[in-house]
């Protein structure tokens, strides 16, 4: 694994049938691969574009990354923009540089709050904020992904927020493998700042080995649960790690036998116009399809989305501490 100093690497929710978790008329398309068990998977970034990291600038962090996933041979990505960072003219370039590269632009939000904490009314308007900042951006995509995978906690709400996007044609961008790689970089960014010693080399072993198990992981739990093998949507972020380890990252999990393909195709699924009717929606589609199933956290928790397990495998690793030395 390189160094980060060396050169690296749905038009729409169609109508809301959806809101009412019924399956459309095209729902059977992808039946014979879902029935084959295929490992299908796209990659996603959220919370773009962001300002410095420890290692990048933002202009740097993205030139690296689309330099990562042509490396790995990643031809459209979905970058899910928090436009709150728009301000300035560096971000948009940024952005347009993603949408050049042949990636595809999406809402995030504009100012990236938690559903449960604001009114549906707040929440809308944030939406339509966002949507009108990213006009005229290349490669827009019609969907929008809830921050902190956030779809609600009461019905009156969660319904309020799927009518509006069904109104304004917004398919919601979920995920299917949830993965806390934010927390992975912050961990090495706190290790960068207080200037220990990071095995950069082992923590993209660890990076790569946990998003892998992640994708794994819920691609057993959609066969348990589901009786099929969905194409799987990735939740990553736009931070130096994916800059540093996208390329890795893919030639990891074409090893473990996934295909990678573009979040067009992976929302072609029937999971985009089927929603599940519970309100646990934290960990994305499947692990809201399994829990409807009956599936409780001894099933549905994973090391990569777990904090404290985490901190345990760099611990454990001391990949980010002189004192390993």
């Amino acid at each position: 694994m390189a160094r980060p100093d060396q050169q690296r690497r749905w038009k729409t929710v169609r109508a809301l049938i959806a809101c009412l978790g019924v399956f459309t008329a095209t729902a059977g398309a992808a039946a014979a691969d879902d029935a084959s068990g295929e490992k299908r998977i796209a990659l996603t970034f959220d919370d773009g574009p962001k300002g410095a990291g420890a290692f990048y600038s933002g202009a740097e962090r993205t030139a690296r990354l689309i330099t990562a996933l042509r490396a790995g041979g990643v031809d459209q990505a979905a970058f899910f923009i928090t436009t709150k960072n728009l301000e300035g003219e560096m971000p948009a370039r940024r952005v347009r540089a993603y949408a050049r590269a042949g990636h595809v632009i999406a809402n995030h939000s504009d100012q990236h709050s938690w559903l449960n904490r604001v009114s549906a009314g707040e929440y809308i308007a944030d939406i339509d904020l966002a949507e009108e900042k990213l006009e005229g951006f290349g490669n827009r995509r019609a969907w929008f992904r809830f921050p902190y995978l956030d779809e609600g906690r009461a019905l009156e709400k969660r319904d309020a927020v799927r009518a509006a996007l069904a109104e304004r044609e917004l398919m919601s961008g979920y995920v299917t493998v949830d993965t806390f790689d934010w927390h992975m970089d912050r961990l090495v960014a706190q290790a960068k700042r207080a200037d220990e010693c990071i095995d950069l080399d082992g923590v993209g072993e660890i990076y790569v080995d946990m998003l892998v198990a992640a994708a794994e992981h819920f691609h057993d739990m959609a066969l348990g649960a589901m009786g099929r093998a969905p194409a799987q949507v990735m939740l990553l972020h736009e931070n130096d790690l994916a800059a540093m380890f996208a390329d890795d990252l893919v030639r990891g999990l074409r090893a473990a036998g996934w295909q990678i393909i573009t979040a067009d195709e992976a929302y072609e699924d029937e999971l985009a116009t089927h929603l599940p009717e519970t309100l646990f929606s934290g960990m994305g589609r499947v692990a809201a399809f399994a829990y409807e199933a009956g599936y409780r956290a001894d099933r549905l928790d994973h090391p990569a989305a777990d904090e404290a397990a985490i901190e345990a495998r760099f611990d454990a690793a001391g990949v980010l501490t002189c004192e390993a030395l």
